[in-house]
Parts: structure tokens; C-alpha cells; sequence
């Protein structure tokens, strides 16, 4: 079973979480851009920050995940900053 962190309720498993996509740049988010950023997203291997919901609790977060192992570095709510995240997974 795969666990995941959420900032708010704890360690919770993956089934409760929804992915909502990466995280993007203030100046990448324009409507211009929605088409290619949903069809022609780039698909790197590393290190990505993607926002995620817990669906019980509707808490909707950032995790930090390797792409490569598809391990989950770290979780935080957005308001907490990147420096400082709320949990480790």
C-alpha cells in the first residue's frame, strides 16, 4: 500500500488523494497558453512539484514527487512556503 502525507490529516493512503497537476509558474497560467500547456506538456523525469487534493478532507496541497521512483519527497500547504515543508511523506 502506498502512503501519502497530507499537511493537514497525516499519513493517509494514495486512494484518498486526487492529482491535480503540476505546478506552474504565475506567468505560465494565462488562457493563451491552456491548450498547449494540456496537450503538449513537457513530460521531464526528476524531481516535480504537483498540487494534490485529499477528497475526505477537500484539502488541496503541494507534494514535491521523484518522477523516476515515484517516491514523495515532501507535502505542504502553499501558504507554508517550499523551505518549509508541513510534512515528509
Amino acid at each position: 500500500m502506498k502512503i501519502m502525507t497530507c499537511p493537514v490529516n497525516g499519513p493517509r493512503n494514495i486512494s484518498e488523494f486526487q492529482w491535480l497537476g503540476p505546478v506552474q509558474a504565475e506567468d505560465e497560467a494565462r488562457d493563451e497558453t491552456l491548450v498547449e500547456r494540456l496537450f503538449l506538456a513537457p513530460n521531464p523525469m526528476g524531481v516535480l512539484r504537483e498540487w494534490w487534493r485529499h477528497t475526505p478532507s477537500n484539502t488541496v496541497f503541494i507534494a514535491e514527487r521523484n518522477l523516476i521512483s515515484d517516491e514523495i519527497l515532501r507535502t505542504w500547504l502553499k501558504g507554508s512556503g517550499a523551505d518549509k515543508p508541513t510534512s515528509a511523506a
